[in-house]
């Protein structure tokens, strides 16, 4: 009797992915693992797995990057020969937010978007009743190590992002440096994004993590998951 089971629930387990796959199979988008990623949609248990398969592809990255407010090009893959080759890369020019364009993976700008529709907005307007309209950065790619080790940085392949501060509709700038310690509005809408961008980010790193991080915030689409 438990064989039969047993069975069945293989059946189940190997039938029903590849019947979606398939498409025998209809279901909403937002629950269709092979479906495009929507931008506008809430993350769900499937956000993480339809962000992996964006780096390695450009068409589905596209779909996805589509259905967000970023402006940006797509540019070229690097050589490979490069010290730190690129690939799949584009230079995002601004949102509904403005700042200084900067040069990133496409799954990485797609973890942006996300971050900022669903974690950093709604963060702005509960605290502030506003939304944030400048965000400040120290920049994404930098062909360099991590600190003084051997290892390769998430920067050197343009799959992350320095965040130093936040300039909300008014006017009222928010920085790291300055507003991270306290009991203030300002220390209070710092913690929800820090704990918005552990949500979408793979790894995010703030004050709390070392003195290397006192003045923003790192974030990365890498393989490892961290959120100090």
């Amino acid at each position: 009797m438990w064989r039969v089971v047993w069975v069945v629930l293989l059946l189940v387990l190997i039938g029903v992915p590849v019947a979606v796959y398939q498409r025998w199979l209809d279901i909403p988008a937002r629950w269709n693992p092979w479906a495009p990623l929507n931008v506008q949609e809430s993350p769900n248990l499937l956000t993480a797995f339809k962000l992996m398969r964006l780096q390695q592809d450009r068409e589905l990255c596209a779909e996805a990057l589509a259905s967000s407010n970023l402006t940006y090009v797509s540019l070229p893959d690097s050589a490979q020969t490069a010290d730190c080759p690129l690939e799949n890369t584009i230079r995002v020019q601004g949102s509904d937010m403005r700042f200084t364009s900067y040069l990133t993976t496409c799954k990485m700008a797609v973890a942006f978007a996300l971050f900022e529709r669903h974690g950093l907005q709604p963060a702005a307007r509960e605290v502030f009743g506003q939304p944030v309209t400048r965000i400040e950065h120290f920049g994404s790619f930098a062909c360099r190590n991590i600190g003084n080790s051997q290892r390769r940085s998430q920067h050197a392949s343009a799959n992350a992002l320095d965040i130093a501060g936040f300039q909300l509709r008014d006017g009222q700038r928010i920085t790291l440096a300055r507003d991270w310690q306290g009991e203030g509005d300002k220390a209070l809408f710092l913690r929800k994004v820090h704990e918005a961008a552990c949500r979408q980010f793979n790894v995010t790193l703030g004050p709390a993590y070392n003195a290397a991080h006192r003045d923003h915030f790192h974030v990365d689409m890498g393989l490892f998951h961290l959120c100090r």
